[in-house]
């Protein structure tokens, strides 16, 4: 299976300077665990995630004056629509993270989250359960 047919293709797509809670509020309104930041002065694409934005809260910064910016991880690793779900949970296993932002020659068309190969893989490989109960 690959990327394209487990990628959200709902990208939520914020400025830097959005706040942590803008971020989070979008983020939840859309049920979703990522944000692609956009920067255009510098042309260049990073991701905040709930993690990124829990951290930030809960060493006490102000949701509201701390900025996307300051939190965006910049290093980022893409995913393209054709890698294998193989490829994509070596890459995020590899670097540590969750989520891989999915770009085409156009620029970002979804997102692929650990949740979302595991949707994927679990009916697959999904053994009968006997309960005792």
């Amino acid at each position: 299976m690959l990327v394209r047919d487990a990628m959200s293709t709902m990208v939520l797509t914020i400025g830097p300077t959005h706040t942590l809670r803008q971020a989070a509020r979008l983020m939840s309104a859309r049920r979703i665990g990522a944000a692609v930041v956009h920067d255009p002065d510098t042309c260049g694409l990073g991701i905040i995630t709930e993690r990124d934005i829990l951290n930030a809260v809960g060493s006490g910064q102000d949701p509201d004056s701390e900025t996307a910016s300051t939190h965006t991880t910049t290093d980022v690793v893409f995913a393209a629509p054709t890698w294998t779900l193989e490829e994509a949970a070596e890459a995020m296993t590899h670097g540590g993270f969750r989520h891989l932002i999915v770009l085409d020659d156009d620029g970002p068309v979804g997102i692929v989250s650990v949740r979302d190969i595991i949707r994927c893989w679990a009916p697959a490989r999904r053994h009968p359960v006997e309960l005792v109960g």
